[in-house]
């Protein structure tokens, strides 16, 4: 039976979510599979992988055929490194103390990374809140201005409108003689 490593999809449409899985190659996408992997949600940034290492190792050494968006994700999370690494020690090439070493080496380097990463989209995040919130600042003060002169208008044109009655009413009126009788 040929097995591959693959994403099986779930969530709602436009929103993805993946469940990483080892499947019989001949079952559908979605459909039964022999053992579940992990994770992969491509929603959040940057994307959350929660994958179990060492059955991934495992089925990978028992030769399990990753998909291409599987191997993408196995390659980040330092599987397939692994597996170089251990088959290097197979043959010889070097012991594995020297290759743990090296896949020490490379999960540090990748931590940095990533924690530069975040730290760059939270900095990002912060200075687009800043600038948002000063943009709406300026607009209130903008609209306050536009609303004070408006005021103003209204009553400059209250107070003109009010001043000529006051003067019609200040003027004395033209006395009428009584009537003789």
């Amino acid at each position: 039976m040929a097995t591959k490593i693959r994403l099986q999809r779930h969530g709602r449409k436009a929103y993805p979510f993946y469940k990483i899985v080892v499947a019989d190659s001949r079952a559908p996408r979605d459909g039964k599979f022999i053992e579940k992997l992990g994770t992969y949600n491509p929603n959040t940034e940057p994307a959350t992988v929660d994958l179990d290492f060492e059955r991934a190792l495992h089925w990978l050494h028992v030769g399990a055929q990753p998909s291409d968006t599987a191997r993408s994700i196995l390659s980040h999370e330092g599987v397939l490194l692994k597996k170089h690494l251990l088959a290097g020690v197979k043959k010889g090439a070097f012991d594995e103390a020297t290759a743990d070493a090296k896949f020490e080496a490379w999960k540090a380097k990748k931590a940095g990374e990533l924690g530069t990463l975040k730290d760059a989209l939270a900095k990002k995040k912060a200075s687009e809140a800043k600038a948002a919130l000063e943009a709406e600042q300026a607009a209130n003060k903008a609209k306050a201005a536009v609303v004070a002169a408006k005021k103003q208008a209204e009553e400059e044109a209250k107070a003109a409108a009010e001043a000529p009655a006051e003067e019609a009413q200040d003027t004395p009126a033209t006395e009428e003689a009584p009537a003789e009788a």
